[in-house]
């Protein structure tokens, strides 16, 4: 008769194994986040703009906008397009209290997913110097850096909120620095959705330029930060000097 207590067969023990170690869960990560995307490419969420939202009361609806924003931030989905269907949808302050709802709840499944099925495996890659600088630089000052990204355009979105749960940022920190410094970014589409029936009007277009002004400036540094970082490695032509 076998002992209820007895460890079970080698085999299942291996199984287990494989299925908690770092690397299988890694692949489960790229897995689900592969899966998510061509998900949301076949299905087309903006495809709710024509359609028509849902017609629930105005708390609800808000609600629930906040939730698929945050599933579809969440699955890869460009955060702009739902910053402008926000917009169009329920207006400029009601839109952007659903949109940054949504921010925080997508950012949060995505730090969540991140910290349990790839930072195991990812922290064994911290080899580089720049990884480990900003590996340090995260877990140590987690709020102000996980804010000054978010403030900075033109670092996206998922990068940085898996590269955060592979540090050891703890979760409020993040949640605050995400709440808080997506807001001036997506206050700005929020508007520019809001009043895109009327292209020419002065809100519209300052919202407008609030967007691009600040993607300008971004791509012109990382421009000059690449052509300076070529003239450092290129070698001295003939004779000069």
């Amino acid at each position: 008769m076998l002992d209820a207590a007895a460890p079970p067969p080698q085999p299942a023990r291996r199984l287990v194994r494989a299925l908690l170690s770092p690397w299988f869960r890694l692949g489960l990560l790229v897995a689900l986040l592969a899966g998510a995307a061509g998900t949301v490419w076949a299905w087309q969420p903006q495809r709710l703009l024509a359609g028509g939202w849902p017609q629930l009361s105005g708390a609800a609806s808000v609600a629930l906008y906040a939730a698929a924003y945050g599933l579809c931030s969440a699955a890869l989905v460009p955060r702009p397009l739902l910053n402008l269907a926000a917009g169009a949808l329920f207006g400029s302050q009601v839109g952007l209290a659903s949109a940054v709802a949504g921010t925080v709840l997508g950012a949060g499944v995505s730090f969540g997913l991140g910290r349990l099925l790839g930072q195991d495996a990812l922290r064994r890659l911290l080899r580089a110097r720049w990884l480990v600088a900003a590996d340090r630089q995260l877990s140590r000052h987690g709020f102000r850096s996980m804010l000054a990204i978010r403030l900075l355009p033109g670092v996206p979105f998922a990068a940085a909120n898996y590269g955060a749960a592979v540090s050891r940022m703890g979760w409020l920190p993040f949640l605050l620095a995400t709440g808080l410094g997506s807001v001036p970014n997506t206050a700005a589409y929020v508007v520019a959705g809001s009043r895109a029936s009327t292209p020419t009007s002065p809100v519209f277009l300052l919202a407008a330029a609030c967007v691009a002004v600040p993607g300008l400036a971004t791509a012109a540094i990382a421009w000059r930060r690449r052509a300076t970082a070529r003239g450092r490695r290129r070698p001295d032509a003939p004779g000069a000097g």
